[in-house]
């Protein structure tokens, strides 16, 4: 999965973009963001990265940000959707 597939099935899936940054850090948001030659996922809180989880590859890493936001909407509002 690259960036552009996740933002389609974020989009697609009506996940508010309020929840998520795919271009690195962003306060109040789980954010994607590529670092060099890996990637990370974490949580932004104002200038903090909480929970930063690192990846070798672009793939990888959209995995992980699309159940992190999985994750979110179940807890949020009682949404989810079907493995693909």
């Amino acid at each position: 999965m690259t960036r552009k597939e996740l933002n389609d099935f974020l989009k697609s899936h009506m996940v508010p973009q309020k929840f998520y940054s795919l271009n690195g850090n962003h306060k109040n948001r789980i954010c994607l963001e590529q670092t060099g030659s890996s990637w990370q996922v974490y949580f932004s809180d104002k200038k903090e990265k909480v929970g930063l989880l690192q990846y070798a590859t672009e793939s990888e890493a959209c995995l992980r940000m699309k159940e992190e936001v999985k994750k979110l909407m179940e807890l949020c509002y009682g949404l989810t959707w079907a493995k693909a």
